[in-house]
């Protein structure tokens, strides 16, 4: 039986959560601050966190990037915030999947079930996904995590990372939003794709614009396309 823990501070959600999770099966424990959730999340070991973005004494991104230094324990944020950037910062941060307030608490339970299955799968995933990729001078690491570009290094964030790695697994292949938010960020959404827009200029400022070089191409109407 997986174990979820609740970070809420609003004591009717949480309520209305605990609930919901313990009737599909689930134990569950609850804090109604960041840093009461925080200390749950690193001393009993949760399967899941359900993580608000706004919280008492540390905030949901602060809870979610010191808890990354210790765990990857799979992470779903909940914000009252529909903006791209709060969204992004909190991926950014380490957390594996988003839901704005007000959400169906159906689509919830489902993002939890595919957050619950994604480590199980990693876990039964051959070794060989290891292998070094490289196009032209750009080289990309899975087993350390690494990027370079000839002998420069390029630091990217973790999800930066996981999408240039599908991008360039995927070389040549015109790859939509919908399929990189299913197969880098986990889940299948077919909503608000900017995330992935967002990420591709991080991707361009980061490695086309600083060493001249055009990696990744927009296909209008599709999605994007490595090609280097």
């Amino acid at each position: 039986m997986s174990r979820i823990l609740i970070v809420e501070d609003e004591r009717k959600i949480a309520r209305f959560l605990e609930l919901e999770l313990k009737h599909e099966g689930y134990e569950v424990e609850t804090a109604g601050d960041g840093r009461t959730g925080l200390d749950l999340a690193l001393n009993h070991a949760p399967d899941l966190l359900v993580l608000d973005l706004m919280l008492p004494e540390l905030s949901g991104i602060e809870v979610c990037r010191r808890l990354r230094h210790e765990s990857d324990v799979p992470i779903i944020m909940l914000t009252a915030k529909d903006d791209v950037s709060d969204k992004v910062m909190g991926l950014d941060m380490g957390a594996d999947d988003y839901m704005t307030k007000p959400f169906a608490i159906e689509e919830l339970l489902a993002r939890i079930r595919v957050a619950l299955r994604k480590p199980r799968e990693q876990a039964a995933a051959p070794a060989e996904e290891d292998a070094k990729l490289s196009a032209g001078k750009l080289v990309l690491d899975p087993a350390s995590y690494a990027v370079r570009y000839g002998e420069e290094p390029v630091t990217l964030t973790k999800k930066e990372f996981d999408l240039l790695r599908y991008l360039m697994e995927n070389r040549g292949k015109a790859v939509t939003r919908d399929e990189l938010l299913n197969n880098v960020w986990g889940y299948e959404y077919a909503g608000d794709t900017n995330v992935v827009d967002v990420y591709i200029r991080y991707l361009r400022h980061k490695i086309d614009e600083r060493f001249g070089i055009h990696t990744i191409q927009t296909i209008r109407g599709v999605g994007y396309l490595f090609s280097l």
